[in-house]
C-alpha cells in the first residue's frame, strides 16, 4: 500500500481493525464513548463532561452507562459537566416569552393605524416611533 503525503490513497483498502467511533475506556467494553473523564489530582476532584474533541493520554472515554455508574473513591468529589447540546423541552417560560414577541412584531402596525397612518403620531409622554429598519426601531424623544 502506498501513502502520499496526505494520507492513504485512495486505491488503499480500508481496515476493519481501526474503528473511527471511540470506545469506552473500561476493560471489555465495546460501547461507543459518549462522555470524558478526567482527574483533577490537586483537588481530589473527578471530573466527567460531554465526549472531548481529542483523545488525551491522561482521560478516560466512557460509555453512557459508565458514565452513569461512576463514583469516585471516598474523600473524592465528582463534577458533572452537562454538555448543553441535549435538546430541552421548552417551558411556560419560554412560550410565554415567544407569544409576547410575536405580539410585539405586530404591535407598530396597529399604531400606524391609530395615528391615521402617519409615522411617529400619537400623544402622551410616550417615545414615539420615527423610522424602521428590520427589527430596529428608531424612536423619537418624548422631550422633542
Amino acid at each position: 500500500m502506498r501513502e502520499s503525503r496526505r494520507g492513504p490513497l485512495k486505491s488503499a483498502v480500508p481496515s476493519n481493525v481501526v474503528s473511527p467511533v471511540r470506545r469506552c475506556s473500561r476493560t471489555a467494553c465495546g460501547r461507543p464513548a459518549v462522555a470524558t473523564l478526567t482527574y483533577v489530582y490537586a483537588d481530589s476532584t473527578a471530573v466527567l463532561g460531554p465526549l472531548a474533541t481529542y483523545a488525551e493520554p491522561h482521560c478516560y472515554d466512557l460509555c453512557a452507562e459508565h458514565s452513569e455508574r461512576l463514583t469516585a473513591p471516598r474523600g473524592w468529589e465528582v463534577v458533572r459537566l452537562s454538555d448543553g447540546s441535549a435538546p430541552t423541552r421548552p417551558s411556560g417560560d419560554d412560550l410565554e416569552a415567544l407569544a409576547n414577541a410575536v405580539r410585539e412584531a405586530a404591535r407598530p402596525q396597529e399604531r400606524a393605524a391609530e395615528a391615521g397612518g402617519k409615522i411617529g403620531g400619537g400623544r402622551g409622554g410616550d417615545p414615539m416611533e420615527v423610522g424602521r429598519r428590520g427589527h430596529l426601531r428608531v424612536l423619537r424623544s418624548p422631550d422633542n
